[in-house]
């Protein structure tokens, strides 16, 4: 499958990992990248030291293409932004904040740089400041979210931006995928699935958690602080969504959570941990390769976009 998108980034599918904290290691994202998708190191809150060791173990496993997603909160985000021209990384994206202040850096590299945007408005702006592509995020992902659908945002975004989109937030099959396209988008971002994944490193507790998942297990945090998350409804978010109804300070809050990832994909703590994942849950089933997901989501596209266009030649004889 050929897009704006494999032809920028240098793969054979046009599909991305998401950038996830504590799962994007080395592991996935060069299952992925092997897989003729595009694999991404999530550097959350790492260390420069650890994102270096994990870009050196992807370079070890695979030759193709990779990239790294760096959150701009990340305290160390001013040194990773650099060690992804020493390392001469093909492709970043970024998450939580504005990345203008690395893109000359980036771009003079030959960096592709593709950020995250949850409104037009972001979108426009990282057109303007030298992005390659925007990754145009719906509410229905895991972690942190915006507002807006993905349905609603996509073909906004498509319209107000000349550069590549691609679509994350509710997509794990070819259906989803193949709506994508429609929209206008030129790829797809995955997370959910990839955190079920047989690579994934993250624990069997968060696996099958996800695998269990029914449409209307999802519960999103901290709206009121203006800082929302969706993850799979444990104790924790339980207990979340009381303290906040209850007026709890940020502080409280920030305590609840603190680690929370770590605990549910490293420890398998998925009753205190936070499970995050997005309303797609419901539709992984079990736990594949990424070779099987990457292929198979594009096999299921492609399937499915000749079919329609099939029923809407054939529907349209007056034989």
């Amino acid at each position: 499958m050929k897009t704006e998108i494999t032809n920028l980034l240098g793969i054979d599918y046009p599909v991305i990992q998401g950038g996830m904290a504590w799962v994007g290691t080395a592991e996935l994202s060069a299952a992925v990248s092997e897989a003729g998708g595009l694999g991404i190191i999530g550097s959350g809150g790492a260390p420069v030291s650890w994102v270096k060791e994990q870009i050196q173990k992807v370079k070890e496993k695979t030759d193709k293409p990779f990239g790294v997603n760096l959150m701009l909160l990340n305290p160390d985000a001013d040194a990773i932004a650099a060690l992804l021209v020493q390392e001469q990384v093909k492709v970043v994206t970024t998450g939580a904040g504005n990345p203008e202040k690395y893109m000359k850096a980036w771009k003079e590299a030959g960096v592709r740089v593709i950020p995250v945007v949850a409104s037009t408005a972001l979108a426009k702006r990282m057109e303007k400041a030298g992005a390659d592509a925007v990754i145009a995020e719906g509410t229905e992902s895991g972690g942190h979210i915006g507002e807006t659908t993905t349905m609603a945002l996509v073909p906004q975004v498509v319209d107000a931006v000349s550069i590549p989109v691609i679509a994350a937030g509710g997509i794990a099959d070819g259906r989803g995928m193949a709506a994508a396209f429609m929209l206008g988008a030129q790829a797809v971002q995955m997370g959910t699935i990839f955190v079920a994944a047989k690579e994934s490193i993250a624990s069997d507790a968060y696996k099958n958690k996800i695998i269990r998942a029914k449409d209307i297990d999802t519960k999103v945090t901290g709206r009121r602080n203006g800082h929302p998350v969706r993850a799979l409804r444990n104790q924790q978010t339980r207990e979340y969504l009381r303290l906040e109804q209850e007026g709890a300070s940020f502080e409280e809050l920030e305590k609840l959570t603190l680690g929370g990832l770590r605990k549910a994909v490293v420890e398998g703590d998925v009753i205190h941990g936070s499970v995050m994942a997005g309303q797609i849950a419901g539709l992984v089933k079990d736990s594949r390769s990424c070779k099987e997901i990457v292929e198979g989501i594009c096999k299921e596209t492609q399937d499915i976009m000749l079919n329609r266009t099939q029923q809407f030649v054939g529907g349209g004889s007056n034989e």
